[in-house]
């Protein structure tokens, strides 16, 4: 059986709907962010079974139970880390890979940590079909973040957790910035953490949303403001 695959100019008629009509309303206005969204070909790294999800307003499945973040609130998570071209930063969740290569566009250097093998190995095919050569794919517990490459001047988790760890925040240079899901359903709340001193951090709520649990965060709470 012939598999007809969409035309290249509905794809991108698409990918620019879901821009303006999903992505743009939440507030995702950074001309870099756009530009990324634009770039970065989120069809190519979703799963074959799920490509007419691609630019839909909903989380896409993964094995193992986990999910690529909807399309608007992984644009706002993007914007809200406020990355500069010299930052490093720590990816907790790698998932398909998808947000890494976007990190990756606007920044010096991407760690990822993926705790499922699969997504591991699937993350690393398609973040090297996309070339995003300045990613670093780790297997391993994202929850006691990455000491080896720390400090990092951004932190995202592409997924929920009921608590931000303290080991996660320690990981963090002055000035630098973490952004996760946090709290438990039916609504939960993107908050973003900046480091001000040794042992001080800000913490500010930007948006309701909800999300799917990072694997290997379903413990109880570990760390509260």
């Amino acid at each position: 059986m012939e598999v007809v695959e969409m035309p290249h100019l509905d794809v991108e008629r698409a990918r620019f709907n879901m821009i303006e009509q999903q992505i743009r309303p939440w507030e995702v206005l950074d001309p870099r962010v756009l530009e990324a969204l634009h770039r970065v070909h989120r069809e190519d790294f979703v799963p074959a079974a799920h490509r007419a999800l691609a630019f839909v307003d909903t989380e896409v499945p993964l094995p193992h139970g986990q999910c690529m973040l909807a399309p608007k609130v992984e644009a706002r998570m993007l914007q809200e880390l406020m990355l500069t071209p010299t930052d490093v930063v720590l990816e907790v969740g790698t998932g398909s890979g998808h947000m890494a290569a976007l990190l990756a566009s606007l920044a010096r250097t991407v760690h990822t940590i993926e705790r499922v093998a699969e997504l591991e190995s699937l993350a690393r095919d398609n973040l090297a079909r996309a070339r995003a050569t300045n990613v670093r794919v780790h297997g391993g517990d994202g929850s006691k973040g990455l000491f080896a490459a720390a400090p990092f001047d951004a932190i995202v988790l592409s997924g929920s957790v009921a608590e931000v760890p303290r080991v996660l925040l320690e990981q963090l240079r002055p000035g630098g910035r973490l952004v996760a899901i946090v709290g438990h359903l039916p609504v939960m709340q993107a908050v973003r953490f900046t480091r001000t001193a040794a042992s001080g951090f800000e913490r500010v709520e930007l948006f309701d949303t909800a999300a799917s649990r990072l694997v290997g965060f379903e413990e109880p709470p570990r760390f509260r403001f």
